[in-house]
């Protein structure tokens, strides 16, 4: 089936659940959830972005201004992750904790606005990666239309492009936290530093990017054919990460692969077996 069949599946599987609350990143994901979700349901349709220290500021407002763009009706709702005691631990199942709070602001104001459904932009490309997070959306009847309409990640680019949606390419992003190892305590001051590393990092035209701390050391994800910008400034990129609170400030010769915190998880599996 192509993708655009499966993007008129999606359409129908959306006019099925009604007036929707869509959770809103500012990512290609749900974007494109949000545009058919507008499409398909007019004005019964809002999108709201949970905004938490965990949140890049720079993507918050990127978020803001493509919604005013695109005519989406947006609503940023903060929500105190860092109050949360679960959360800052940082254990494995950190996500489902996550995911669960943010289910819970998402519910009570779907419940205000009187909207029958909340959907996020979850893929079939998630599904086979470590995600509690998805267990937990979905335990707190959270909608995933494109997976029931089976379309994955490259599927979701590819229609975002032929719609010309100006974030088809936009760089996968994800939680702060989630650069930091399992087990290690979150803080304002290590999510600040990773966040002044990857927004630097950005400025130098790094696209995909990830800063990963461990104690006082920077494991900078790139792909490999931008490794070279990121030797060819080195002196630069050391001093201003250094500048940020990092002692030492290395490139992973792997480069970027989403969710590396997390071999360690199958390392430990494989051990144990």
């Amino acid at each position: 089936m192509t993708a655009r069949r499966k993007y008129e599946d999606l359409k129908e599987i959306i006019a099925g659940h009604g007036p929707m609350l869509v959770a809103f990143s500012g990512g290609v994901d749900s974007t494109l959830l949000a545009v058919a979700a507008r499409e398909v349901l007019g004005e019964q349709t809002r999108c709201v972005l949970l905004d938490s220290p965990a949140v890049p500021r720079a993507e918050v407002l990127q978020a803001q201004e493509l919604a005013g763009d695109l005519g989406l009706a947006l609503e940023v709702i903060g929500v105190p992750l860092l109050s949360d005691r679960r959360f800052i631990k940082n254990p494995a199942d950190r996500c489902y904790h996550c995911k669960e709070i943010m289910a819970g602001y998402l519910k009570k104001r779907a419940a205000e606005l009187g909207l029958a459904c909340i959907a996020d932009g979850m893929n079939v490309s998630d599904t086979g990666e470590h995600r509690p997070g998805l267990r937990a959306s979905s335990e707190a009847g959270i909608l995933h239309p494109f997976i029931s309409a089976g379309i994955t990640k490259q599927e979701i680019r590819d229609i975002a492009r032929d719609l010309n949606l100006p974030v088809w390419q936009k760089p996968s992003a994800a939680c702060l936290a989630s650069r930091i190892p399992y087990g290690e305590r979150i803080t304002p001051e290590k999510l600040r530093m990773i966040e002044g590393a990857e927004a630097f990092l950005g400025g130098l035209g790094i696209g995909q990017r990830r800063v990963r701390l461990h104690g006082n050391l920077a494991r900078i994800e790139v792909h490999k054919e931008e490794r070279e910008k990121i030797l060819e400034q080195q002196s630069v990129v050391v001093r201003h990460l250094r500048s940020l609170g990092f002692t030492y400030v290395t490139l992973d010769l792997e480069g970027y692969r989403s969710g590396s915190m997390d071999e360690v998880l199958f390392v430990t599996a494989r051990e144990r077996t």
